[in-house]
């Protein structure tokens, strides 16, 4: 794996004061390796993305287990280029993904 990119959207319930995300996780972007996997849309807020990204990469075999402190930690030690955003989105985007 040379690189990993977690493309994370949020929405945020107004009505029931709770956070949902999806995102698209993609291994070794425009090379001829790489591999998307997706996040449907699910509760947690913050980090929770990069958390759950972890377990798909984990169960897909693309990451150790276990994986260690943490996911920045294990790229940065294993010369792995890691690009992650997450964007305020509404709710009907991320059903989409």
């Amino acid at each position: 794996m040379k690189t990993l990119d977690i493309k994370a959207k949020e929405w945020f319930d107004k009505v029931n004061g709770n956070s949902y995300f999806a995102a698209i996780i993609t291994v070794d972007y425009a090379l001829p390796t790489e591999k998307q996997f997706k996040l449907p849309f699910q509760y947690g807020y913050g980090n929770q993305f990069e958390y759950e990204s972890t377990k798909e990469l984990q169960r897909q075999n693309v990451l150790p287990t276990p994986l260690g402190d943490h996911l920045g930690s294990y790229c940065k030690d294993n010369g792995i280029i890691l690009r992650m955003s997450k964007d305020k989105a509404l709710k009907r985007e991320l059903v989409n993904i």
